[in-house]
């Protein structure tokens, strides 16, 4: 039936046009809260890993730095202590203090011998671990620590340590 008045037409035609693209406008919002409530959980998971990966990462720099102090004392403390790796384990602990102490394991090699643990007193500066600080030798010091790599409860890597390894000559 044709309208009489081309106004009037025009406004009908316009309302139509107007409830139809209403229609789809609220079609698309459904169709993206669908995408979005579909893309969350995903989005998650990956941010949460970044997460958990980047404090792993920064674990091990600050683990590493921590070996780093820790063998420059061992190599200055050549006939200052008796328990060379007490003094060691201490500067290491110091310079990790975001690390639990309690969990980090170490092991010496001063001059060849082998060592492991916070300490190996001896009862004087020249005999025992003190006494295998000789003035030009190697001192080696690795500290391992374990890492978590947990995603919502899930251990990524279950047997993650990281590892950190320093020498330094003896002075």
């Amino acid at each position: 039936m044709p309208f009489s008045h081309p106004v009037a037409a025009r406004i009908s035609f316009v309302r139509a046009v107007r409830t139809r693209i209403l229609h789809l406008v609220r079609a698309i919002d459904a169709q993206s809260a669908v995408e979005f409530a579909v893309c969350l959980p995903v989005l998650l998971l990956v941010v949460t890993g970044i997460t958990t990966f980047g404090i792993a990462m920064n674990n091990f720099l600050m683990l590493t730095n921590a070996t780093d102090i820790g063998a420059r004392q061992l190599a200055i403390s050549r006939g200052q202590t008796t328990d060379p790796c007490l003094t060691t384990s201490s500067a290491v602990s110091s310079g990790s203090p975001l690390l639990k102490s309690a969990n980090l394991t170490y092991a010496y090699v001063l001059n060849g011998t082998a060592y492991s643990g916070t300490t190996c007193s001896s009862s004087s500066t020249t005999t025992g671990a003190a006494g295998n600080l000789l003035q030009g030798t190697t001192a080696k010091v690795t500290v391992t620590y374990p890492c978590s790599l947990k995603v919502y409860g899930v251990n990524l890597v279950p047997n993650c340590v990281l590892t950190a390894q320093s020498a330094e000559l003896v002075q």
